[in-house]
């Protein structure tokens, strides 16, 4: 691990190393100002004693560097700034307490941050170089070991995530963006509305389960990172990853569907409702989603 000393107070984030993809966002240019102060206070918080470089190129809501404590215990240092996705995600590392996730170590609220201390992945390889439907039969073991915490603790329901999501997707309609035909475009969104009320059983979802947020790992082969936690049908947790096999995807979506609904033992055709309706919910910027959600569209 390539080492940097803790940087002192008010040191300025001139000579601070960032990760690529965070230096995109504009938007959060004070944030990130204020990084090096907030590494400081949490490295004699929590007795850091060395602050690697942050992983490359990192994400565009966190700023996430390997750190090593004083009885040498390597783990991982993530401060993100508030917003809604990373509400829960502590609370829910929590609970499911390293069975299928990295392990909680610690967290704090600092400012406007959210920081979590926690299990490092080594090697830290992510699922995505693997074939996908290796990576189809690891997401779905990971995603039944998840499932199986009990979901108690501040957790946000599903219905939550899904109206606000429609909300945003309406007023992209009307603005102008998709292609869908009108007729399309409202079925999907209204069950994309309607289907967290119908599930005949609640757990403690992942929401963002896909291979780039799976690493190796030595406690075990795989473990999960950057979990957005939310309490709802388990059926939803396997559009992600579908989501994200795009060829797969658009070649053959009910056989990709039926599949994960096989390893998930979840009702294919339930599953089949939700992918549709999450195409459509992503259609205004994807096409191809688009495209996908006219193909299975429920007769």
């Amino acid at each position: 691990m390539a080492t940097n000393p803790t940087p002192s107070p008010g040191s300025g984030v001139a000579n601070f190393p960032l990760p690529r993809n965070l230096l995109q966002d504009d938007e959060r240019r004070p944030w990130i100002a204020a990084l090096p102060d907030i590494v400081k206070e949490l490295s004699d918080r929590w007795s850091i004693e060395e602050v690697g470089d942050p992983f490359q190129p990192g994400g565009q809501s966190a700023w996430v560097a390997p750190v090593r404590l004083g009885d040498d215990l390597d783990l991982a240092l993530k401060i993100a700034w508030r917003h809604t996705e990373a509400a829960h995600e502590a609370a829910g590392l929590r609970v499911w307490d390293g069975e299928g996730a990295v392990k909680l170590h610690a967290s704090a609220t600092p400012g406007d941050s959210i920081a979590l201390l926690i299990e490092r992945c080594i090697p830290g390889t992510n699922l995505g170089g693997r074939p996908e439907v290796d990576q189809d039969v690891v997401i779905a073991e990971l995603l039944h070991r998840l499932w199986g915490a009990q979901p108690s603790g501040p957790f946000r329901p599903l219905q939550l995530m899904c109206d606000q999501w429609a909300d945003e997707f309406e007023v992209k309609v009307e603005a102008g963006m998709g292609r869908l035909d009108r007729g399309l475009a409202r079925d999907g969104i209204e069950l994309f509305r309607s289907l967290p009320a119908t599930a005949d059983r609640r757990v403690l979802l992942c929401t963002d389960l896909h291979a780039e947020n799976v690493l190796t790992a030595q406690r075990e082969p795989w473990l999960v990172i950057d979990p957005k936690p939310y309490v709802g049908d388990p059926t939803y947790d396997a559009v992600q990853h579908m989501l994200n096999c795009e060829e797969r995807l658009t070649a053959d979506p009910r056989g990709l569907s039926f599949r994960m609904a096989d390893l998930l033992a979840v009702d294919s055709e339930r599953l089949m409702l939700w992918l549709f309706a999450r195409c459509v919910q992503e259609s205004p910027e994807s096409p191809m989603l688009g495209e996908v959600a006219r193909r299975i569209a429920p007769s």
